[in-house]
């Protein structure tokens, strides 16, 4: 047939099975290849493993790169194959079925994927460099900056009526929306970029030279060793996650700017991003752009020390921060000094973020519950645990009435003050549960902000507290947020951010959002994965960025949207966990994507202001 099919193979051994799911195109004739042990690129240290099939020079050849389960391999007793439920007669030519010792076929897959640019080597795409004279021509190229009427020196816009300068940023609501302030007091919609950086594009060689066409690169000045391996979520299933890296993008950059390239590659980015009518640096950039004056900044409060913690069971990044415990409040005090450092009397800070995706919550149907339940099940020496304590000895008058309420065994309190107390999920039959829940996480969220808060406005009271870059999230720490912080950050990769978060709510609560991650991925420029929120082709990123920057600034309360990321990520994951997602406004060669800058520009001019474009 001319159209691809969705094929499962399933290898059974007994009782035991072995399965994975390929998309098997049409002709002409391909060899499947099944390895017969569990698998997938996240044993090869990424997320995304490389697409199929690809031709070895002998024929086309279609490796199952995600396998699940366990067989015995030395006695197979039946190999099915079935289609997820197809609309119309399908047929398919099979020939001979052959068992190969090794994982040979597997290897292959994966090997020589990387040219010596850090390119995939296996497709073509109009951004992809053939020769360091290419790379220099294209990098280098001078950015076209339109001249830019009716803002002001922080982009600020001149055409809507002027609100109260105070030398800082703030926020203010003007009419039925709420805008971000320049110093200079005009009203300013924060267009930002995050981790505009020359150090994410390392990722790891040592244990899979075989994927680089020059491993050897991973030794010279573009090197470096790491160890990223850990009991977060976002490592549990990660393999090759540590030993040699190799900084792909910075040695691309140094190609084209030479061996000395930071303050050049600073004017070189700026130069395009101001081209492109971005006006912020996200979370994550180089601090030294603070320097240039050139465009708005932000900064990170990075709150780590020795205080106790409370697992969700998700924890991606690890476990939440324990508020109630008087260490947090001290290791707040040292990261807000060091965050602050430098920076309090920059009029170009636009504020501060409190660390990064939090665990405020778990998976799954309860997992709104999750820090609550987590605290309850921590011993007595918990802060948290003895904050929740404190809150239901004062709800009910004794144990027993606790017990009846929640429908557990509990004839005194010492039975729930034990480690490992069991938590109910909340029930129809005991709503008690539930409301006991949130009254604790509006709580422990409201806690947290507020430490933040008062430490940081104690250090630096003229700048903006940021909120905490919520991602995985509650109503709870969203409403706290929205009460104690000057801005409520949100990460979110929806197609609009109205599918993101609760807009209804922040105009009911009357406060303004940064919505500080977003991104559209594609799979046709060499990375494999397409990012968290995928689009089909290159051509809607920017027509799905269009569509999110536009609701966003029609929407009210939100004040600012920042793209993840600058730098595409590197085909083989980057360092801290494997992502290797087509996500940025350049690629790993620092070649900008010209088609989606182009839609960018557009739309950023248009809600920026200053381009004489629609007003908002």
């Amino acid at each position: 047939m001319p159209w691809p099919v969705t094929l499962i193979v399933d290898v059974a051994s007994g009782d035991k099975h072995l399965k994975t799911t390929v998309g098997l195109p049409p002709g002409p004739p391909q060899t499947l290849s099944l390895p017969l042990t569990a698998t997938s690129p996240r044993a090869f240290g990424m997320q995304v493993g490389p697409p199929m099939p690809f031709d070895d020079g002998k024929e086309k050849r279609l490796v199952a790169t995600t396998v699940e389960g366990a067989i015995d391999a030395a006695n197979v007793t039946a190999v099915t194959l079935s289609m997820p439920r197809p609309g119309a007669a399908q047929t398919i030519l099979i020939g001979r079925l052959d068992d190969v010792p090794g994982d040979a076929d597997l290897r292959a897959a994966y090997t020589h994927i990387v040219d010596r640019y850090g390119q995939y080597t296996r497709a073509k795409w109009p951004e992809k460099i053939a020769n360091d004279d290419d790379l220099k021509q294209r990098a280098n190229a001078t950015p076209h900056i339109d001249a830019v009427p009716g803002l002001d020196r922080y982009g600020g816009r001149t055409d809507l009526p002027a609100m109260r300068a105070t030398g800082w940023f703030r926020t203010q609501k003007q009419g039925d929306r709420w805008w971000l302030v320049t110093p200079e007091g005009h009203a300013f919609f924060s267009l930002g970029v995050n981790a505009v950086n020359h150090t994410d594009g390392r990722t790891y060689v040592q244990g899979r030279e075989f994927m680089f066409a020059d491993p050897s690169a991973s030794n010279g000045r573009f090197g470096g060793t790491a160890d990223s391996r850990s009991d977060n979520g976002s490592q549990r299933d990660n393999g090759m996650n540590h030993g040699r890296w190799w900084d792909i993008y910075a040695n691309n950059v140094a190609r084209t700017l030479g061996d000395d390239f930071a303050a050049a590659w600073r004017s070189r980015t700026l130069d395009r991003l101001k081209a492109w009518h971005f006006n912020t640096l996200g979370n994550w950039s180089d601090p030294a752009f603070a320097g240039d004056k050139r465009m708005a900044y932000t900064v990170p409060i990075l709150i780590r020390g020795d205080f106790n913690t409370v697992s969700t069971g998700y924890d991606y990044w690890g476990r939440m921060p324990d508020p109630f415990d008087p260490r947090f409040a001290k290791a707040t005090e040292q990261a807000v000094a060091t965050a602050t450092k430098g920076v309090r009397d920059d009029p170009w800070l636009l504020g501060y973020f409190a660390d990064n995706e939090l665990a405020w919550a778990g998976q799954g149907p309860q997992g709104r519950w999750a820090l609550a339940t987590g605290s309850l099940a921590q011993g007595p020496d918990s802060p948290a645990k003895q904050a929740f304590l404190a809150q239901l000895k004062r709800t009910y008058p004794d144990a027993s009435a606790f017990a009846k309420a929640w429908g557990v065994d509990a004839p005194d309190w010492h039975r729930v003050e034990a480690q490992g107390f069991h938590a109910p999920d909340p029930n129809e039959a005991h709503p008690a549960i539930a409301a006991d829940y949130i009254a604790f996480l509006k709580t422990f969220a409201t806690r947290y902000f507020q430490t933040v808060a008062r430490t940081l406005k104690k250090a630096d009271p003229n700048h903006l507290f940021l909120g905490g870059r919520l991602a995985v999230r509650t109503p709870e720490v969203e409403e706290a947020s929205a009460t104690v912080a000057d801005v409520t950050s949100i990460n979110t990769y929806t197609d609009l951010p109205e599918h993101g978060f609760d807009v209804a709510e922040f105009r009911r609560w009357d406060k303004p959002v940064l919505l500080t991650e977003f991104h559209f991925g594609s799979a046709d420029r060499g990375p494999f994965g397409n990012g968290v929120a995928a689009v089909a082709n290159e051509e809607e990123r920017g027509k799905a960025y269009a569509r999110f920057v536009d609701a966003a600034a029609a929407s009210g309360v939100v004040v600012g949207t920042h793209w993840f990321q600058y730098v595409d990520q590197p085909v083989t994951g980057r360092v801290l966990d494997g992502e290797n997602a087509h996500i940025g406004l350049v690629g790993i060669t620092d070649v900008p994507f010209e088609g989606f800058t182009r839609a960018v520009t557009d739309v950023n001019a248009r809600v920026g202001g200053g381009s004489g474009g629609g007003r908002h």
